[in-house]
């Protein structure tokens, strides 16, 4: 009857749900209305898709159209990625760019003198700190290059770790030394959630202002923001207690904690809103003779990037 039928999925706000959920070597499907994994045993694993901000899906799964297109409805990014997460090969939008929020954002983007405004708000909630005065976008990527350097050193020192440098081929995961596994281990997890974020907020992950020329330039941008506060001490925590089995799934766990400590998914959006603000420019409005949506959409409780 259609009194019985259940009212359409609507997706949660960012800031109400889980930062990260990894999927391995299993059958994602929905089965009574609900998402779940089926491993090679045949045992069900359920997921609340619409409280997940985002699925990073390892080798060993398959996706069937129908989860892809709950996951869709819901909100909530999937994201394909290598093993531990090194290598992100595609990504489904949950969502998508705003035209009013990507056209401001491509603004900023392209006139210099906003750009720099857009960096140094960066720059001062990176390092609680406003840069120096009369530098460009370059001279302060360099000063930022040279603190993060030694931010590693110092984090180091500290928990008794030994290091050589960011240094970790791609492409040979067990090349690398455990401090650096960890490191990009955890970093994935980062840019997983702040990319489901912008993607939500109505942003396209493209169009960076210190980082440029790549797929996910706007999400490494937003994701530096918060790497020292939150995944790279998780990182160097976990490379010094170097733990019996995967390290990489002991990063994830200490991820997931330090997402929950730190509200990062509270802040995420509204910091977004806030650096972009520093260029102190108003979104642009529709053209007076646009023609308007055919079908206006209904309201929604996601956020303004998520697909009503």
């Amino acid at each position: 009857m259609p009194g019985s039928l259940l009212p359409p999925l609507k997706p949660l706000p960012i800031k109400e749900r889980l930062s990260v959920v990894f999927i391995e070597r299993g059958e994602i499907d929905v089965l009574d209305g609900a998402f779940v994994v089926v491993d090679v045993t045949g045992i069900r694993t359920h997921i609340p898709v619409g409280g997940v901000a985002c699925i990073m899906l390892e080798p060993g799964t398959r996706v069937s159209h129908r989860a892809a297109a709950l996951a869709a409805r819901v909100g909530t990014l999937l994201v394909w990625v290598g093993e531990a997460g090194v290598r992100l090969y595609s990504s489904g939008q949950p969502g998508g760019a705003r035209a009013d929020r990507l056209l401001y954002q491509a603004r900023l983007a392209l006139d210099e003198a906003l750009r720099l405004k857009v960096v140094r708000k960066m720059y001062a909630l990176r390092f609680g700190e406003a840069p120096p005065e009369r530098r460009s976008v370059e001279q302060l990527r360099g000063i930022e290059g040279a603190r993060v350097r030694r931010s590693y050193q110092l984090l180091a020192q500290q928990f008794g770790v030994k290091w050589t440098g960011r240094d970790y081929d791609p492409e040979s995961w067990d090349s690398s030394d455990v401090p650096n596994r960890c490191l990009s281990a955890a970093t994935a997890c980062l840019y997983g959630v702040t990319e489901a974020a912008v993607l939500a907020a109505g942003y396209a992950p493209a169009v960076g202002f210190i980082h440029t020329g790549k797929p996910l330039s706007f999400v490494y941008d937003i994701a530096d923001v918060y790497k020292f506060e939150t995944v790279v001490p998780v990182a160097f925590k976990v490379a010094a207690a170097n733990p019996q089995g995967s390290v990489e799934r002991a990063v994830r766990l200490g991820c997931r904690d330090i997402f929950r400590h730190t509200k990062l998914l509270d802040r995420i959006i509204p910091d977004i809103e806030e650096i972009l603000a520093a260029g102190e420019i108003a979104r642009p409005e529709a053209p007076a003779n646009a023609v308007g949506p055919a079908v206006v959409n209904p309201e929604s409780l996601g956020d303004a990037g998520h697909r009503a």
